[in-house]
């Protein structure tokens, strides 16, 4: 490069972080998040004092950090915002499940022997769209069929996995755009009448009424939502049959496998319910013919799912989002003032209305594809009318509709997040006392006054590239010791 070429910003910045005095603290601090991509930056300080006498036995404060801040995780599960926070998103919620399905941190190991299914929820079909078909082509029809917009309805390709095309409506003119938006806005409210439909078909398969059969079944769940190429939500979800008490007492044997299995599909037959009256008409909202269940037995080779393999395949699918189908990961704002003005959640935005500026999504800027873009307008014209104003479509147009948990579970399943959360914590405070000398934390004795101001976000364009080489070599090195453990 000559002297007269210009070195990329990012470039000039990396050389500026990593000669700045304060480098080795900054890295340091880095690391502690995990090389979090987007850490929050906090201002204060935090003293341990002895509740008897008064004494500050420890003192932190930024004021002794060279950038006079301190940087900590931004805890976002997504991956394509965060890697760094969204891999250990994904490890927590693979031992949640695996303690499901295998016991342990406070769940017995008996419930594995519990009956267990897998199950595979999935929308119905608004409209056909190119998709693969194991070696066939995508949908062959007659050749010269048209539909009524003059496009053939048929698709004689053998799409590769890749091909942009996949999920793609063959006619979007065709393509039911306000029943798909409605169907995602309503899948939560779907799922909530499955469980309550699955314990209802139980009880009916077992000859007892739905209270009788609580008093000596307990059915958890755990599920998450994968979307697909078409911009809707598959509901992959693990069923448990318990004794009353939950996983601590096995159920009934005549509460078996074959039962569970039973009652899924009908329990799924008989969800249906019904959008608001509306001018533009009414959907009747059911889930799709496409119904996979599968038991999870101890046994993977006898037709079943192995627990680790249902436990690291939900993983996998919680720390994805919408982005998947080929839309952002981000609530939208508006086009006409940049995103100064508050996110549209209704037809003006305050910033726009007082300066005069006509506010706009400005739907061709966005990098998404032609689907996603007629779901997003969908989603954006049906939030305006006041039928449909309670599913608050507009904010949740970058999500296609869905405003669902994309990971959720009953209450007995197992460990919730936040008792993850919270032995983390304790374990990584009480490396901090050993490392200080500090002595136990007791409510008795010792008190933790803190006072923290939020001072920012994110990295610079420097200190970005360094952040992931630094969760890159995290990565590597968590890999490194999970394979030597596994021998």
């Amino acid at each position: 490069m000559s002297k007269h070429e210009r070195h990329p910003d990012w470039m000039t910045d990396l050389a500026r972080v990593i000669n700045a005095p304060g480098y080795p603290r900054w890295r340091t601090m880095v690391a502690a998040t995990g090389g979090c991509a987007h850490p929050i930056h906090l201002s204060g300080e935090s003293a341990l004092v002895d509740t008897g006498t008064g004494e500050i036995l420890h003192l932190y404060t930024t004021d002794d950090e060279p950038s006079g801040r301190l940087l900590i995780a931004c805890g976002n599960r997504r991956a394509s915002v965060c890697p760094a926070c969204s891999q250990l998103y994904q490890a927590d919620t693979f031992h949640l499940i695996r303690t499901g399905l295998s016991g342990g941190k406070g769940v017995p190991e008996t419930v594995s022997a519990h009956p267990r299914a897998f199950v595979t929820l999935t929308a119905p079909s608004f409209g056909p769209v190119h998709s693969r078909r194991d070696g066939r082509a995508c949908r062959p029809r007659k050749h010269g069929r048209v539909c009524d917009h003059g496009r053939a309805v048929g698709c004689h390709t053998h799409h590769e996995p890749h091909d942009e095309r996949l999920g793609q409506p063959i006619c979007p003119d065709c393509y039911d755009y306000p029943g798909a938006v409605l169907w995602q806005a309503h899948a939560g409210a779907l799922w909530h009448r499955f469980t309550l439909a699955m314990r209802q078909e139980l009880a009916n398969q077992a000859g007892m009424s739905r209270r009788a059969f609580g008093k000596r079944v307990r059915v958890s769940f755990a599920k998450v939502a994968e979307y697909q190429r078409r911009g809707l939500v598959h509901f992959h979800a693990i069923i448990r049959l318990d004794g009353p008490d939950g996983p601590d007492q096995p159920p009934p044997g005549w509460a078996d496998h074959g039962l569970l299995t039973r009652a899924v599909p009908s329990a799924a037959g008989y969800v249906a319910l019904t959008t608001p009256p509306s001018d533009l008409g009414q959907w009747n909202l059911t889930w799709g013919d496409q119904l996979d269940i599968r038991p999870i037995l101890l046994d993977p080779s006898a037709e079943g799912l192995s627990e680790r393999a249902v436990a690291g395949y939900i993983a996998k699918y919680a720390t994805k989002g919408a982005e998947a189908s080929g839309t952002v990961d981000h609530r939208l704002s508006c086009g006409a003032c940049g995103g100064r003005g508050r996110l549209h959640r209704t037809i003006t935005c305050s910033h726009c209305h007082g300066n005069g500026l006509k506010p706009g999504l400005r739907l061709d800027a966005l990098p998404v594809t032609d689907h996603a873009r007629r779901m997003i307008r969908t989603c954006w014209d049906l939030g305006a009318r006041p039928e449909f104003a309670p599913l608050r479509l507009r904010p949740w147009a970058h999500m296609l509709g869905f405003r669902g948990h994309f990971s959720s579970k009953s209450r007995a399943y197992s460990i919730n997040l936040a008792d993850l959360r919270t032995a983390r914590r304790l374990h990584r405070a009480s490396e901090a006392r050993t490392r200080h000398n500090l002595p136990a934390l007791d409510d008795a004795t010792t008190l933790v006054l803190a006072h923290w101001r939020f001072a920012g976000i994110g990295h610079s364009p420097g200190e970005a590239v360094m952040a992931e080489h630094i969760r890159q070599r995290i990565q590597l090195a968590h890999k490194i010791k999970a394979e030597r453990e596994n021998g």
